[in-house]
């Protein structure tokens, strides 16, 4: 009766609801629920704490864990008897276990096995030492917890599982650090990666062991079944399912969607493997990760698998692993001067051991000292995989409470350190190219190439971008140079990182070359202009986070040796005529490149320039304007629409606004609004090109500035498609008095603010010269210089 009495009772799945006196929290499916918003917020409310120390999400999912945990809100037993019963573990952990194994699956998916098979001997060496070395040290801290806190179970698993545990680099946490530290395409995060492939695979084939080793059966050949039966799962993998997932990669095709039967053969694999492996005694999650790895790499299946999948997985499932793993670590346990020693021990062993056979193995393949060290903190991180080793050693009666305890604080303080480390010891070293050519020039010569870099963030810039570049190119035998980088956010997903790694320069945006399944729609859309239009094009991608997704712009622009930076406006344009904000980030990365640019830099904010489709160069028929108020950026914007109108199909009017009291008084009319003065000039100014048609008007304002920019823009008799403006770093005293209404987009400036109005319908291209003292004052004064840039710019009759 004792024994029935002991037995936990079962959950029933729903309640009656709280009207009919029943506690939903003690009903199965209301507690998981609970269970996993409590979870997903504590990890993602830490997520935000360890981001400015750029840790990756895996230190706040861990420590989230352990706040669950009976380390600290789990001393209440009031929040455990009714956040985590007994009796509802079982199905906390099958949830768990249910999402790891199909991220398992997912880590599989980003394993090439042709990359790890090209692995050259540099990277070999150095994972076979990052192994080699730390497991023997493991298997050497092993006796001295076995003399001390973990006496009781087998020593031949423990041992392994210690050696296991201390070797192990978690190559899904060092992908993200290097990609969150632009080392990815580096020297150093070559090796790292391809050393940490050899790695996990060798970390799996040895944790199978251990598990084989670790069952309970008492008869050794057991475990020779075990083995042999899991090698054969490996043989039946790679020669019987292998063709199989390769025909049905290969009967999709890119931008095409993939047949609803392949995915649900692919992802009724994943469970009928990770069953197969599981009953063999090796654990399920080691057939999920074999399917991963024998899906071929090639072709879009392997990234649209992890698209559907990644999303679900790894915000809603995977953290419920770290809150299982919580539950089970009591950091209580640890205590006294003993176990304090033993903790310094472990973590002493595994980072000396990682880091110097890693270092040791580096210089030997004649790497510097600090390329070499770097090496060696990268192997050393730790994470969910190291997790996932120490949880089955827990469940199998290897390891205990306290020695379970200890190797999580390990886990969490070895990938802790590795990212501020990194970024102390390792910085890449950079070549930038010196150039004058960093801003427009009126008396540019022709026989140089003009060379702009247009940023976009997706599809709906491109129609834009491509339509203000062909009226840009002109008709001069001068060579347009066009760089388009298509900038994407570095997110947390697993397909992010598999993007970046497609990246092959030294920690620079990459060109989108060779395999056209990588090509996405933007880099195809500018390839085609660029065959139509005879431009030459070069379409790029930087994946980044926001907070240095400019480093990425100017780095390029740099090394590009670029003229002008065009960027998209971060907010679109609604159906009434007014904007709205879609990616906030967007903003902060404009302001940021417009004050460490190399060059000029321009923002387009898109009111359907050209249309929402390509124009043709005979099909150009615009009226561009610029509005000078005078300024260095108003300058640049001026020598800009002189480029345009090279192109026969651009009309270009000029405007200069004046305060009244700057203009003789015959000029002035009795309007209290302006007064206007305007010349229009046919034919050819001295610097060659053919004016189709250009005007000149000079506007004298009385009253308000802004009103006086509407009326002139709202004009019946002239519609404009694009107005350039100057950002007016250095405003005159009438852009001075729009600062009333200038109360956000500072990238913009004044004018360029005042232009979000409604009624204006033109498309707007704000202009910012480079000046690389800032605020440094020209050598002509402004008036004169502005007088200097109207006469070059307005051809004589």
């Amino acid at each position: 009766m004792a024994n029935v009495t002991a037995c936990i009772k079962p959950m029933v799945a729903t309640s009656n609801g709280v009207f009919q006196g029943d506690n939903p929290v003690h009903f199965g499916l209301p507690l998981i629920i609970v269970q996993i918003i409590l979870v997903i917020v504590v990890t993602r409310l830490l997520g935000l704490l360890v981001k400015p120390l750029h840790e990756p999400r895996v230190i706040a999912e861990i420590v989230g864990g352990l706040l669950l945990g009976p380390s600290a809100l789990g001393r209440s037993k009031a929040y455990m008897a009714n956040i985590f019963p007994p009796q509802s573990m079982t199905t906390l952990e099958v949830f768990a276990d249910m999402g790891l194994l199909f991220f398992l699956f997912m880590v599989g998916l980003e394993l090439d096995l042709k990359q790890i098979s090209k692995t050259g001997r540099q990277a070999l060496l150095i994972a076979a030492a990052g192994i080699s070395l730390p497991f023997t040290a493991g298997v050497g801290v092993s006796f001295v917890l076995k003399q001390t806190i973990a006496q009781d179970g087998k020593f031949g698993p423990f041992l392994v599982f210690m050696g296991v545990a201390m070797s192990i680099t978690a190559f899904p946490v060092l992908a993200r650090i290097l990609a969150e530290r632009k080392l990815l395409t580096t020297d150093v995060g070559q090796i790292a990666m391809s050393a940490a492939a050899v790695n996990d695979v060798v970390a799996w084939v040895l944790l199978a062991l251990a598990v084989a080793l670790s069952g309970s059966g008492k008869s050794p050949t057991i475990v020779v079944w075990v083995l042999l039966c899991g090698i054969g799962f490996v043989i039946v993998m790679f020669v019987a399912v292998r063709p199989v997932m390769t025909w049905i990669a290969s009967r999709c095709t890119t931008n095409e969607p993939v047949k609803e039967f392949y995915i649900c053969v692919t992802l009724a694999g994943v469970l009928a493997a990770g069953f197969c492996t599981d009953a063999i005694g090796i654990h399920s999650i080691f057939g999920a990760f074999l399917l991963g790895l024998v899906i071929p790499k090639q072709g879009p299946f392997a990234e649209i698998l992890v698209e559907k999948l990644e999303d679900f997985i790894t915000i809603l499932f995977l953290p419920l692993y770290f809150a299982v793993s919580g539950l089970k670590t009591n950091i209580g346990t640890i205590h006294g001067g003993r176990s304090v020693g033993l903790l310094v021990l472990v973590i002493s062993v595994a980072c000396v051991g990682k880091i110097l056979g890693t270092f040791c193995a580096a210089k030997l393949s004649n790497l510097n000292f600090n390329k070499s060290i770097t090496l060696g903190v990268l192997m050393n991180t730790k994470g969910l995989v190291e997790l996932i080793v120490l949880n089955i050693g827990l469940a199998r009666g290897v390891l205990n409470e306290q020695t379970f305890a200890i190797m999580v604080l390990m886990a969490l303080f070895t990938t802790f350190i590795t990212t501020p480390l990194v970024m102390a010891i390792y910085k890449p070293a950079r070549n930038p190219i010196p150039y004058t050519r960093r801003k427009l020039d009126m008396e540019d010569d022709p026989k140089n190439d003009f060379r702009i870099l247009s940023c976009v963030h997706g599809m709906k810039n491109v129609p834009a971008m491509i339509n203000l570049m062909e009226t840009t190119r002109g008709i001069r035998k001068r060579a347009l140079r066009l760089y388009i980088l298509h900038l994407m956010e570095l997110s947390e997903r697993t397909s992010a990182i598999m993007m970046v790694q497609r990246a092959r320069r030294d920690g620079r945006p990459f060109v989108n070359e060779g395999n056209p399944d990588s090509r996405d729609q933007v880099v195809v859309a500018f390839d085609a202009y660029g065959q139509l239009s005879k431009v030459t094009v070069r379409p790029m991608t930087a994946i980044s986070g926001f907070e240095d997704m400019h480093e990425d712009i100017c780095t390029a622009a740099a090394d590009k040796r670029i003229a002008i930076i065009i960027l998209p406006f971060h907010k679109n344009q609604r159906l009434d005529g007014s904007f709205e904000t879609t990616t906030p980030g967007f903003r902060n990365v404009n302001c940021k490149v417009l004050q460490h640019a190399p060059c000029s830099v321009a923002i387009l904010v898109d009111r359907g320039l050209g249309g929402h489709s390509q124009l043709a160069s005979s099909s150009v028929d615009h009226n561009v304007v610029v509005l000078f108020f005078g300024g260095a950026d108003d300058r640049e914007a001026l020598a800009y629409g002189c480029r345009m109108v090279e192109h026969p199909g651009v009309k270009l009017h000029v405007i200069h606004f004046i305060l009244s009291s700057t203009i003789d008084s015959h000029e002035t009319s009795s309007s209290n609004t302006a007064a206007t003065a305007t010349h229009d000039h046919i034919g050819i100014n001295e610097n060659g090109f053919n004016v189709k048609k250009v005007t000149y008007e000079e506007i004298s304002v009385v009253g308000d500035p802004f009103e006086a920019m509407v009326a002139s823009l709202t004009n019946k008799t002239r519609t404009y498609h694009l107005i350039l403006v100057g950002r007016s770093r250095r405003p005159t005293p009438l852009v001075a008095q729009l600062f009333h209404r200038h109360t956000h987009c500072s990238e913009l400036g004044p004018i360029g603010h005042a232009l979000l109005d409604p009624r204006i319908r033109a498309s707007v291209l704000v202009f910012q010269q480079h000046d690389p003292m800032l605020q440094a004052i020209s050598t002509l004064p402004d008036s004169s210089a502005d007088q200097a840039t109207l006469a070059a710019a307005i051809p004589k009759q």
